[in-house]
């Protein structure tokens, strides 16, 4: 068996997808397609004034990157069992699985970027990944620090990396009681608002709204949903764990364990970045399994070497 992962935002650099968009058509056709009010190619290959670091930007180009990815593999006969995304990535995911055509996703992730940015105004905001703290002592830290303000735990990534969320002097309390209460390190991410948390509401108000005047086709491939944890068993639609995903916490290892248990052990990220091949391996170490695979596809590179590989494509 075998899923197919999407990166969420924070892996974008510079010059991704460049050799992609010159090596094959299919990636070429969803960038030179794409309906946005900015260049997608310009903003992804040469990146300037910094516009991958900003959502509304950033958002709509990684969803675009996935989706040529996604077309790519599609044509050369590698399809998923399951799929899922971090964050962002699920839109990715719903893209990969037809829930969304690849042009209703972009636009869609283009106004979540948009969304979201607009929630985040005006909010002093931090997150922090803390490592090594079990999830209740962290919770109860979260408790004693909101006092202060916003925070809770808004990424559940894998085996010993939690990522808090919410207004910053709150988060900065959260993050020493933490290390008081045996957490081994805190590192502060660099990021533009305070994502899946409850000041994400406004985001998920207009969200709601949106989707009301979007399509979604029926799923060709099973999705494993942020908010769950897992595949869509509580006879919600698609457009309510969207709505959700975008204001709480992300269950990401949730959703990796659920995969072994369903009997997945070839994992294939869509990049860029490795950081969910990363959370694959912990949690597959913390369950004790060693029989999977897992590899990371960002560049031309990289799909040649998959594809090359008899057993992956089999």
């Amino acid at each position: 068996m075998r899923a197919i992962l999407y990166a969420g935002q924070g892996s974008q650099h510079t010059g991704m997808g460049q050799d992609l968009y010159e090596k094959y058509p299919e990636f070429r056709e969803i960038f030179d397609s794409a309906s946005l009010d900015f260049d997608l190619k310009k903003a992804c290959f040469e990146n300037p004034d910094n516009m991958l670091l900003q959502t509304k930007y950033t958002q709509p180009c990684m969803v675009a990157f996935a989706a040529g990815v996604t077309r790519i593999l599609k044509n050369r006969g590698i399809k998923a069992d399951y799929v899922c995304g971090l964050s962002l990535g699920e839109y990715s995911a719903l893209e990969a699985s037809e829930v969304f055509d690849t042009d209703t996703a972009i636009k869609t992730a283009a106004f979540r970027g948009e969304a979201m940015t607009k929630a985040a105004e005006g909010i002093e905001c931090g997150m922090t990944a803390v490592l090594g703290l079990e999830e209740k002592e962290l919770l109860l830290c979260c408790e004693e620090a909101k006092k202060l303000g916003v925070v809770s735990i808004c990424n559940y990534n894998c085996p010993g990396q939690l990522v808090i969320g919410g207004e910053k002097e709150a988060v900065d309390k959260c993050s020493s009681l933490a290390l008081e209460h045996g957490a081994k390190k805190c590192i502060p991410l660099a990021v533009s608002g305070p994502f899946h948390t409850s000041l994400m509401s406004p985001a998920g108000n207009e969200l709601s709204d949106y989707f009301k005047n979007v399509t979604f086709n029926p799923m060709k491939t099973t999705v494993l949903f942020n908010f769950l944890g897992r595949e869509n068993d509580q006879d919600m639609s698609v457009a309510e764990l969207l709505v959700y995903q975008v204001q709480s916490s992300v269950r990401m290892e949730a959703s990796i364990r659920r995969l072994f248990d369903l009997g997945v052990r070839e994992f294939i990220e869509v990049g860029p970045g490795k950081a969910l091949s990363g959370f694959v391996k912990k949690t597959a170490k913390d369950m004790g399994i060693s029989d999977y695979s897992c590899v990371s596809i960002e560049t031309a590179d990289d799909i040649e070497n998959l594809t090359c590989n008899a057993q992956v494509v089999a």
